[in-house]
């Protein structure tokens, strides 16, 4: 590791970080967003279908993959102590972790989802492409968790390109898989909303087989021989990546599944409007690719200064991401507020759902700022391995909150299904303040701490 660096050089380093992370979660982002964008173009009710398959699998899977985020911190810690033994026990053993996850995930989906969507009021065809859906995602459950686990790896040694260009690989991939699969083209089965969860699914073993063949034989890599000398599962180190990301995921999980919830709120009204909702939440969480790559970049190199014992540093690497994060989100906003109507037209050429998209906009704009703070805060206090507070204070913030006020502004007042927005934004503005508050503290507690 480099002695400390000046400000401006630190801002440099950052910014190196975070622009193949930024990179890398776009494209993977836009697995999910070609998958609605695709399917919208197919058919009204197999974009609704896709819609609520996505609002079971996308918390589930981000709060469980988030599980296995631990090991960023664990091994940038590691690299920041120049404890370089540790690190292949740690990714074989997050390995078996992944593998178990992939199991819980199954587990779910069959036994517990699909009855759910059965007795859900929905459109006769809605329910039944939904399920479809999730059927042809948990063909890649096993390898998109044991993926997360090599790109924990690659990220903590500071090679995020590495998993920038595999996904660069994989992305377009998916959308000639989407291409051929959605709509039955070059004699391939017309599945509709079903292959676009196939699509994803084949993705996903194509981007597993890519990393880990880099892994091993990448000459940055070899030294850590990861398939060597291969562990029994092992409690010590499945103790340490659990009590460091339960934490993570069950954040990441009330995070991702207030969004679901509200998604599942919205059956309550039409198609247009479940549909509308989609279109707009699918387009801010491409926005929201930016403050998530900022955080992700913080945990690394505040990891990695902390592993060091340089506090001060860790500091600066806080605050850098925070001012990035804010930044953008400007920008973030002046795009959701001018390009409404031309961004819900990307998705559908239906009238009414551009209408109502471009409505929910609006209220987008609104939590950008809010989002733009508490995420890298976030990812700082990953970093320094502080996650336990993080979880109790996003849980009171959007579920004790922001639900239910989105749910009384719903309910009894004009702002119809525009309400539950209301909550979110009033939620992410507590979490914002409260995690700001935290991250001081936990510096102050460091600085006390270092000799």
């Amino acid at each position: 590791m480099e002695s400390s660096l000046p400000l401006e050089r630190k801002s440099f380093r950052f910014a190196k970080i975070v622009m193949p992370i930024l990179i890398t979660q776009i494209a993977l982002y836009l697995v999910t967003f070609f998958d609605i964008l695709m399917t919208g173009r197919y058919d009204t009710y197999h974009l609704a279908g896709v819609t609520i398959g996505s609002s079971f699998w996308v918390p589930v899977y981000t709060g469980l993959a988030g599980i296995l985020m631990a090991l960023t911190p664990i091994i940038a810690q590691q690299i920041g102590a120049r404890r370089h033994e540790e690190i292949r026990p740690s990714v074989q053993q997050g390995i078996y972790v992944a593998i178990a996850l992939a199991i819980v995930v199954f587990g779910l989906i069959l036994f517990v989802f699909f009855p759910i969507i059965r007795t859900m009021s929905l459109d006769a065809p809605v329910g039944s492409i939904a399920i479809d859906y999730l059927k042809g995602m948990c063909v890649g459950l096993a390898p998109l968790f044991a993926y997360t686990v090599l790109r924990s790896f690659f990220d903590a040694l500071g090679s995020t390109r590495v998993s920038m260009v595999i996904i660069l690989i994989s992305a377009p991939i998916n959308i000639v898989l989407n291409y051929l699969l959605i709509y039955g083209h070059f004699g391939f089965p017309e599945l509709g909303g079903a292959g676009a969860g196939y699509a994803s699914g084949i993705t996903y073993w194509i981007v597993f087989t890519i990393a880990a063949a880099v892994a091993l034989t990448g000459k940055p890599y070899q030294k850590f021989e990861l398939l060597k000398h291969w562990q029994m599962p092992r409690w010590t180190y499945w103790k340490e990546i659990l009590l460091i990301g339960v934490p993570i995921g069950m954040s990441i999980f009330i995070e991702t599944s207030i969004f679901s919830v509200v998604t599942l709120m919205m059956s309550a009204y039409s198609t247009e409007v479940i549909s509308a909702h989609q279109v707009a939440l699918n387009f801010t969480s491409l926005l929201y690719m930016i403050p998530l790559s900022i955080s992700m970049g913080a945990t690394i190199l505040v990891g990695q200064s902390i592993g060091a014992n340089r506090n001060d540093d860790a500091r600066s690497y806080s605050l850098l991401g925070i001012s990035f994060a804010v930044i953008f989100s400007f920008v973030g906003i002046a795009i959701l507020l001018i390009f409404r109507e031309q961004i819900a037209s990307l998705y559908t050429t239906d009238r009414s759902i551009i209408t109502l998209s471009a409505q929910f906009f609006v209220f987008a704009a609104l939590f950008q700022l809010s989002d733009a703070v508490q995420a890298p805060i976030q990812g700082a206090l990953r970093g320094y391995k502080d996650v336990n507070v993080t979880f109790l204070m996003g849980f009171i913030s959007l579920w004790v909150i922001g639900l239910p006020v989105g749910y009384v502004v719903a309910s009894y007042t004009d702002l119809g299904p525009f309400g539950y927005w209301v909550g979110l934004i009033a939620g992410l503005t507590v979490g914002a303040t409260t995690l700001s508050f935290r991250l001081r503290a936990v510096q102050r507690k460091h600085a006390l701490q270092t000799p």
